[in-house]
């Protein structure tokens, strides 16, 4: 006795199935939404409630992140170029090896946030508070730094060739291997930090507090 054999979809029918099931299949793996931010390349989440997401390796190029609670977030790898993250928090958030270019990150609360080998590469920080925080490799070349606060920071072998810096507490940081080359420090303290093996051809350190630091160019000493 002969049995039916049981009906199989065409190699068109899976193929057909397979091209409009797939772009559903890849927006379920690729997007994502915690607390009402889409995380998506210029997503707009002013003010998002972030604390201690798993941000890592997403592309939030261009996001508006200004007032953004980001502390203790993963960050590591994420793709913050042109992002604005002015006033963020991101106390102990994790940012290792970020891409922040040109990114704004004004008046930000990075304490103790970990920022080994960002590319910082022309980003904007103009008082943003760096106290403890691990910069330990990164890129800064050409950025914007003025009045930013580093208390106790790791900044060894930090690139800040050409930074716009003046005005910066750089107390009690080292900077051991780091270069300075280019870079405008005019009015900062550098009371208590370590210089250490820095490169400081043509540094701008006119004016500065060199109080206990260790490797300062005293030749720029000037009155605090």
């Amino acid at each position: 006795m002969r049995y039916p054999l049981p009906n199989r979809p065409s190699a068109t029918a899976v193929l057909a199935s397979a091209i409009f099931l797939s772009p559903f299949c890849a927006a379920e793996e690729t997007d994502r939404t915690i607390n009402g931010c889409h995380l998506v390349p210029k997503t707009q989440c002013q003010g998002a409630d972030l604390r201690g997401a798993d941000l890592s390796n997403l592309d939030l190029s261009g996001a508006l992140l200004q007032g953004a609670d980001l502390r203790g977030a993963n960050l590591r790898h994420t793709v913050l170029k042109n992002a604005d993250l002015g006033k963020a928090r991101l106390d102990n958030a994790d940012l290792a090896r970020a891409d922040l270019r040109h990114a704004n990150l004004r008046g930000a609360n990075l304490t103790e946030a970990n920022l080994e080998s960002i590319n910082g590469w022309a980003m904007f920080a103009q008082v943003a508070d760096f106290s403890r925080a691990n910069l330990q490799g990164a890129n800064l070349e050409f950025a914007r730094i003025s009045k930013a606060r580093f208390h106790n920071a790791n900044l060894r072998a930090v690139n800040l060739e050409m930074a716009w810096a003046t005005k910066v507490d750089m107390k009690d940081a080292s900077l051991v291997n780091a270069n300075l080359q280019e870079a405008k420090m005019s009015g900062s303290n550098f009371a208590n930090a370590d210089l250490s093996g820095t490169r400081k051809h043509y540094a701008n350190f006119m004016d500065i507090n060199m109080e206990g630091c260790k490797a300062c160019p005293v030749d720029w000493q000037k009155p605090w």
